[in-house]
């Protein structure tokens, strides 16, 4: 080709490509162009979106917060030893049971001798009550030593100088088997010869013990107290809660009373409140003494008349 004939073809090129947009013009025309909008739909729906599982969230964290601390609605323990047996001169001995794995002894007691030279008679297992610690029990435990029972007094995990962050109804039931196996292993104290007292919540766990240990001769079931989960749902903490899914800190009372064929000595005060209907129904009239206060002379009179009934060996005292 000649060279006349290349240039003819370059001239004729050299339109077009000084045609062809340069880079610079396709960004400018870009960026002139309008951004894309997002759908308001799509948005709202995203925004419900978050806000429904930020609620979940919310409710989820709420529900635990409350099943880790709904013991709290109905226990209320203490840790102060605020007196001793010592306080109302009565002999005893500090002692130390329900060893963990580790060897290390859980709960911590009262044992009161009725005579130190034989301490293996008629016997009084005392649960305390849901409050305070076993300090406050003291003077059921004088009244009760006065009837020439030995006493085993001791505090629940989480009470007093026992192991334990807080208790739980299912750890103080474990408790009070523990305490009634420390009497029969640990003391020789055969379980005809054990009467289980019991205050305000602690009912539920003895009669519970009781019906499992049928040998159990009787219990005295002092201002009992139980069945809380119609209580837990007119909490004003629990408004916000499904306690039917969550709630489990019952202590079931009345229907297991009343089927328990142990005999039982039911102590109420006009003075507090009266227990719940269902439970006054599940009483025996006849072992149920109603006075003004604690300190009544008609306890010591009705304790001693029901123990002369079902306790056994109580005449070799």
């Amino acid at each position: 080709m000649s060279i006349m004939a290349k240039r003819t073809q370059r001239s004729q090129r050299a339109p077009h490509a000084h045609n062809k947009p340069s880079v610079a013009q396709h960004l400018r025309s870009q960026s002139t162009r309008p951004p894309p909008l997002v759908d308001p739909r799509w948005l709202l729906k995203a925004l419900g979106l978050v806000f429904a599982l930020a609620v979940i969230f919310t409710y989820v964290t709420l529900c635990f917060l409350y099943a880790q601390g709904q013991w709290q609605l109905v226990l209320h323990p203490s840790r102060g030893i605020t007196a001793t047996p010592a306080s109302l001169g009565l002999r005893f001995t500090e002692v130390h049971f329900a060893d963990a794995a580790s060897g290390q002894p859980q709960l911590d007691g009262w044992w009161i001798p009725a005579d130190p030279a034989n301490s293996t008679g008629p016997t009084t297992l005392m649960l305390h009550s849901g409050d305070g610690s076993m300090s406050n029990a003291l003077p059921r435990a004088l009244t009760l030593h006065n009837e020439h029972l030995n006493v085993l007094l001791f505090d629940y995990r989480g009470y007093g100088r026992s192991t334990g962050r807080h208790p739980v109804e299912s750890t103080m039931q474990a408790d009070s088997a523990s305490a009634l196996a420390f009497l029969t292993f640990t003391q020789h104290i055969a379980p005809p010869d054990i009467v289980v007292y019991a205050s305000g919540v602690a009912a539920a766990l003895a009669v519970q013990l009781a019906a499992t240990h049928p040998e159990i001769p009787a219990l005295i079931l002092d201002a009992p107290d139980g069945d809380f989960a119609q209580r837990a749902r007119t909490d004003p903490r629990s408004r916000l809660i499904a306690t039917r899914w969550f709630f489990n800190q019952t202590f079931p009372l009345a229907d297991p009373l009343h089927t328990l064929a142990t005999p039982k000595l039911l102590l109420s005060y006009t003075t507090a409140s009266k227990p719940p209907l269902a439970l006054q129904r599940a009483a025996d009239p006849k072992m149920t003494i109603e006075v003004a206060s604690p300190n009544d002379p008609a306890v010591q009179t009705g304790i001693h008349r029901f123990l002369d009934l079902y306790l056994t060996h109580r005449s070799t005292f």
